[in-house]
């Protein structure tokens, strides 16, 4: 029996195989070029959500929360609502009653021609998602007056009549009249006359009677109409919708 042949084997048999070092180090970076590769599948799948959330924001259905108590009790403060931007895409336009959120520049806001471009664009995209407030010149309000339509107030009772039929509110914040203001217009083609729920801390188109355009919002400003309530839990769904204006005659037809 050769005992040497029998050394060498083992010999042979105990020395690290090179070949398998090269295996352990091509795993190793096989593993992290995966690792890398996965991560940068994860980063685009965030970045293509984004984008087509901005996409859908920006041309069907945007998220926007509420700043304010000028919309008491319909909306509060830190509600997150759903604005249908379709709602007059194709025609239609607002009704009495809508509550719209709308563009308020030229109009309730006068148009900041230093403001910074990047800043009002990071803070649009924000608000896109709804996870800032708006911009200062975005608004919520209800539409009490469209175009060719004559809003008077008040009544003895406090109430405000368009084209003559007296409204009757029952949206509004409980203790307020109409307004405390009195005012009797004539809303313009084209143009709506907004107005808060909650009267006594809304600044709508009654504070602007005397600027530019006399508080009307251009209908092409109105981002879209109100149709959900997404937050808070306990208040979702959509909001309460209202006949008061159901009565109102057309423009031009008040007088017979």
């Amino acid at each position: 029996m050769d005992t040497q042949a029998q050394h060498s084997e083992r010999d042979r048999s105990s020395e690290p195989d090179a070949g398998s070092g090269e295996r352990s180090r091509f795993s190793r970076v096989r593993d992290r070029v995966v690792t890398v590769l996965s991560w940068r599948r994860v980063l685009t799948g965030v970045v293509l959500a984004a984008v087509l959330l901005l996409l859908f924001s920006s041309y069907v259905v945007q998220p926007f929360l509420i700043p304010s108590r000028s919309m008491e009790p319909t909306l509060k403060v830190g509600d997150r609502v759903l604005v249908n931007k379709l709602a007059y895409r194709f025609g239609a336009e607002p009704e009495r009653g809508d509550v719209v959120v709308f563009d308020g520049t030229g109009s309730f806001v006068r148009e900041n021609l230093d403001a910074n471009p990047l800043t009002g664009l990071a803070r649009g995209a924000a608000s896109s998602l709804g996870l800032a407030e708006p911009a200062d010149t975005d608004f919520v309000k209800r539409v009490v007056g469209v175009g060719g339509d004559r809003v008077v107030c008040c009544d003895a009772r406090g109430r405000l009549a368009v084209n003559d039929v007296t409204v009757d509110e029952p949206y509004l914040y409980p203790g307020d009249t109409a307004s405390r203001v009195p005012f009797d217009i004539v809303v313009p083609a084209g143009t709506l006359w907004m107005m808060g729920d909650h009267r006594s801390r809304s600044s709508d188109s009654r504070d602007h009677l005397g600027s530019p355009g006399g508080g009307m919002v251009p209908v092409e400003r109105v981002t879209g109409r109100v149709d959900w309530l997404g937050w808070p839990p306990a208040r979702t769904g959509s909001p309460a919708g209202t006949g008061a204006f159901d009565g109102v005659r057309a423009p031009g037809a008040a007088h017979g």
